[in-house]
This record gives structure tokens, C-alpha cells and sequence, in this order.
């Protein structure tokens, strides 16, 4: 479900890749009902017991975004990029790019809430 705030934030910020942005917006909330949306450290955020993605370099005409701890989802998501101990991202050019990947941006958003949940973490902790 999608958030007011969050719709505020793209009323007033208008981002050049708006278009994308939305789409995986989308392709996140739709992936999986455990998931909310929210705004934190000024830009939009996933998360379900705790963040899980963030759009970032939101001024770009690309979007980018991260998996604060993408390294530690398990599964095989060849399009989740990054070399460091924790984050992950994926990166859009276009809304094409988008559609191309959304099966893997959901499979992406699925494992990280059943990981959530197999980790014990409560419904009702931090986002």
C-alpha cells in the first residue's frame, strides 16, 4: 500500500526519473504485502522489519537502488550490483529496464521478508 508521505515527497521533489521510479516503486509493494513504504534520511524507503531498500541519487535521470544489506539476501539475484560487505543495488536507465528486471526486484523484496521473518523479528518492530 502506498504511503501519503511518500506520495508528497515525489509532488514535491519531481524527480527526472519519476517515471521509473514509480514503476519499481510498484514492482516493491506489489511483491509482497509485508512490505511498507516510508520516508527516512529524506528520501523513500522499503522495509519490513527494518529498511530493507532506498532510492538513491534521486536527482539523477537513472534510478539507483540500494539494499542497505543486499549482500545478505539470500538467493541468486544476478542484477543486484556492489563488491562491499553490506549494500547492494540495482540500477534502472529506463522504465523498459524496469519491467525487464521486475521479476527479480520481487523475488529480491520476497526473500528479504521471509528472511525477516525467519530471523524471528516481531511484525510490529521498526517498520
Amino acid at each position: 500500500m502506498t504511503s501519503q508521505a511518500v506520495d508528497e515527497w515525489f509532488s514535491s521533489h519531481k524527480p527526472p526519473a519519476e517515471v521509473a521510479m514509480q514503476r519499481v516503486r510498484e514492482v516493491i509493494l506489489r511483491a509482497d504485502p509485508r512490505i511498507t513504504e516510508y520516508i527516512k534520511y529524506g528520501s523513500v524507503l522499503f522495509g519490513y522489519n527494518g529498511d530493507f531498500a532506498a532510492f538513491v541519487q534521486a536527482k539523477k535521470k537513472s534510478v539507483s537502488v540500494m539494499f542497505n544489506r543486499g549482500a545478505h539476501i539470500n538467493g541468486d539475484f544476478p542484477n543486484l550490483e556492489g563488491s562491499g560487505p553490506t549494500a547492494r543495488f540495482m540500477r534502472f536507465a529506463t522504465v523498459d529496464d524496469v519491467e525487464r528486471l521486475a521479476p527479480e526486484l520481487a523475488r529480491v523484496t520476497q526473500a528479504w521478508c521471509d528472511q525477516m521473518d525467519a530471523r524471528g523479528h516481531s511484525p510490529d518492530s521498526d517498520h
